[in-house]
Order: C-alpha cells, then structure tokens, then sequence
C-alpha cells in the first residue's frame, strides 16, 4: 500500500511522499508555544488563536493515526538572487512567480486523498498551508527533510524549494524514517539575512522577516528595517537561496504549474507604484500575490523605490503622497525624502 501511494504521488506531480505516525512530532507543540510567547508571530494572531490545534495533529482531528506528507517542488532555474542589484526593478520570491500553490497542491492532495480511499476505505483530511498544521516538523518527522536554521524545510533531494501538504488519514500506515539535520557548523542562511531576523538558530523573528513584512504586515513597515528590504516587493528568498543543499535541486523536477510568469519575473517599479486595484488584480490574477491587494503592493513598491537611488521616480511617488491608504502615503514620504537632493 504505502509504495503504491507514493508511486500515484509520483504521478499526480508530487516529488516527495512520506509517512509519519501522527505522534511523531511531540517536541513541536511546546516549540510553537515558546516561539508565540517570545512574540515572534507579529500580527498573525491567527497562529495563537489556534495554537492548541496547531500544536498536533490529534489536537486538530483526534481520530488521526497517520500523516502523509507530500512535497511538490517549485526550485528555480535562474538565480533568485540575480536581480539583488536591480535598483528599478522588484523582486517577487520565486513561490509567487508562478501559478498559486494553494490551488496546485490542493488539487493534487485530493486526487490523491481520492485514490487513497477507493483501495482502502476511511476518513481522512487534506491541507495546504491554511490549516493549523505544523506541516515542517511534521516533514521532517516523515523524512521528506529537516528544519534548517531558516526555520524552513531542507531536502536534501530538492533543496530549500519545496512547497509541503498533507493528508490526514485515520488509517494506520507504516511510517517512514525520520530524516537528521544536516545543517551541521553552516550559518549561510543567518549571514545572508538582510534584516537580522534569526535571533538564534532555528529560529525566525517574523517581526523582522521580510516575507511577513511585505506579505502578512499590513500597517507601516517600522522606518529601521526599510533599508534592509532593498528592492524585495513580494517576499524573499536569501536565506533559502543560499543553502548549500540547493546544489542538490533540479530545476527539471519542479512542477510546471511553478513556472515563473515573464511579467513577473523582474516587474518595473515605475509601473507597479501607478496600479490601482483594477490594474493590480488584472496582473496578479491566479497569483499568491493577489492577497496581499493593491495597496500593500504599492507600500512595498514605494519602498523599494526609496531604496533605488533613481531620482526619476519621484514623479511617481509623489501622486501618492495623498493615497487613500496612510500605509502606501507614509512609505511614498520616506521614499522621496530618500531620493531627494
């Protein structure tokens, strides 16, 4: 049964399928409790509001006995870090390039959850990302990787670029091995953050974080930490990128719904700092990025154009300064202080 799954995994588009107990991850709960203590959710209340069902699968759905993990790989073929010195030019991170994961995944995890119960009948649950579940330890738990020091999944097959699901299942499936952590004496990942956001090893301060600060933060982004954000509009990718086990990733492998969209690969600030919601859901439809909405794009835009040093910007920043959103007016006033003699 178990290398059956994995070979329908295999062709449904997933690269990776293992299996975990569902008590394979016992040190996660306390792990998260700490982590949200510390305060370094930020905003995403979300994550303490569900922090008992977050903490296990049992505490999410009792009756589950295994969970199958799947990862779907979305490693780049360019170097997520050639535009660094791109001063008119945003930087999306390489997940939002292409087709939404949510919708990609989810599809394939019920095609998948489908095929699983028609060869042996039982309940079971499917989820991406918007659940409350620990999809990272419980990957680990499972073999598909470890946790690096950026927090995040490393395999030593696909690198830092795989996007995790699962599938709860109240089944009893035999498990897979743990994997270890191989990060060993490396601190690539802490050095390359442009924004100090490891306060130790394994540990990521979302309040410092440019992904939450372009993605989840939707009031101002504090004036100490614009500078670091660099030309960055939607995410970041350094700290993956920088990985060591990367060298291991083939681009072949990725699933083609990830391909990066052309106008999105290296999109103009100049055009981004004039979209008005019309504009913005036209461009970004099918994204991840639609989420976020036109004015934290254009926030983040602002931002990066304060970073640019090109005074030909200011042309477009200045229309902004009576932005409906105070987010997008104040980081258009910090960019033009920024770019003016």
């Amino acid at each position: 049964m178990e290398q059956r799954l994995k070979a329908e995994a295999a062709r449904l588009g997933f690269a990776a399928c293992a299996i975990a107990r569902a008590d394979a991850a016992p040190l996660a709960e306390a792990r998260l409790r700490d982590w949200l203590a510390a305060g370094h959710h930020g905003d995403m209340l979300w994550m303490e509001e569900r922090a008992a069902q977050r903490g296990s699968p049992q505490g999410l759905w009792p009756d589950v006995r295994s969970v199958v993990m799947l990862g779907m790989s979305y490693a780049p073929s360019r170097d997520p870090l050639a535009l660094a010195g791109a001063g008119d030019r945003g930087r999306i991170s390489v997940y939002a390039q292409g087709r939404d994961y949510h919708d990609v995944v989810k599809k394939g995890l019920k095609a998948l959850a489908r095929w699983l119960v028609e060869q042996q009948p039982g309940s079971l649950k499917v989820f991406v990302d918007t659940a409350p579940v620990m999809e990272k330890p419980l990957a680990q738990a499972a073999g598909l990787g470890w946790q690096g020091k950026h927090s995040n999944l490393v395999s030593r097959a696909h690198g830092s670029w795989l996007f995790l699901g699962a599938i709860y299942s109240e089944i009893a499936l035999e498990p897979d091995a743990a994997e270890e952590d191989h990060c060993g004496s490396c601190t690539a990942c802490q050095s390359a953050c442009p924004t100090d956001a490891f306060p130790s090893p394994y540990v990521v301060d979302a309040r410092r974080c440019i992904s939450y600060l372009t993605i989840e933060h939707k009031g101002p982004i504090p004036e100490a930490l614009r500078a670091g954000i660099g030309n960055r509009i939607y995410g970041c990718d350094d700290c993956l990128a920088i990985c060591p086990w990367n060298k291991f990733a083939d681009a072949a492998a990725a699933n083609r719904a990830f391909l990066g969209r052309a106008e999105l690969a290296a999109p103009a600030l100049a055009d981004l700092l004039d979209l008005d919601d019309a504009a913005f859901r036209e461009i970004f439809s099918g994204s991840p990025i639609k989420r976020i909405g036109r004015d934290r794009m254009v926030r983040n835009a602002a931002i990066a154009a304060g970073n640019s040093g090109d005074p030909r910007l200011l042309d477009r920043l200045r229309p902004l300064l009576g932005d409906i959103d105070p987010a997008v007016a104040d980081a258009a006033r910090w960019a033009i202080g920024r770019l003016s003699p």
